[in-house]
């Protein structure tokens, strides 16, 4: 049966879940196409250019895994299978980039297929999105240590 998905995207962080050293727990995607040559990345909300679809997972949420993929739904509009569990990953930010509204956070990554891209999605008119390859990636990812770790963990074909 189809999950019900929402055309709204959640916001704040009200319902956020944390560690037990106080960090922010982040899920995530690594979107491959069929082949494996290609990830699907999207605008940053903020400044930073491309990245990968991400954010917090929320306490009515059982898995990390389901935080993921809405994250995946919301922030570029596809749905995905997850295929692989690419383990978590510590924040890289230096001390200094860490503040109150931005506290540490552990990243949970998941490779997933798109099993399809929806023309209307919930942050569709703050995000673009686009598929490219490695290299692109990479270099999209260079000054976003984890996620970039996330990347060279999937098996996007390099």
């Amino acid at each position: 049966m189809a999950q019900i998905r929402s055309m709204e995207a959640r916001v704040g962080r009200k319902n956020q879940r944390y560690g037990s050293k106080g960090e922010r727990l982040v899920a995530g995607v690594v979107p491959l196409s069929a082949d494996k040559t290609k990830v699907l990345m999207i605008q940053s909300a903020g400044p930073g250019g491309w990245v990968l679809p991400k954010g917090g997972w929320e306490l009515d949420e059982s898995t990390a895994q389901q935080a993921a993929c809405r994250e995946a739904w919301e922030e570029a509009g596809v749905v995905c299978t997850v295929s692989k569990d690419l383990g978590l990953i510590p924040d890289m930010r230096p001390t200094a980039l860490v503040t109150v509204q931005a506290p540490k956070a552990s990243y949970q990554f998941f490779e997933v297929t798109v099993d399809r891209e929806e023309d209307d999605w919930p942050e569709k008119y703050k995000r673009k999105r686009q598929w490219v390859g490695y290299a692109q990636a990479a270099t999209a990812l260079a000054n976003r240590p984890e996620l970039l770790e996330a990347l060279n963990r999937s098996s996007l074909k390099r």
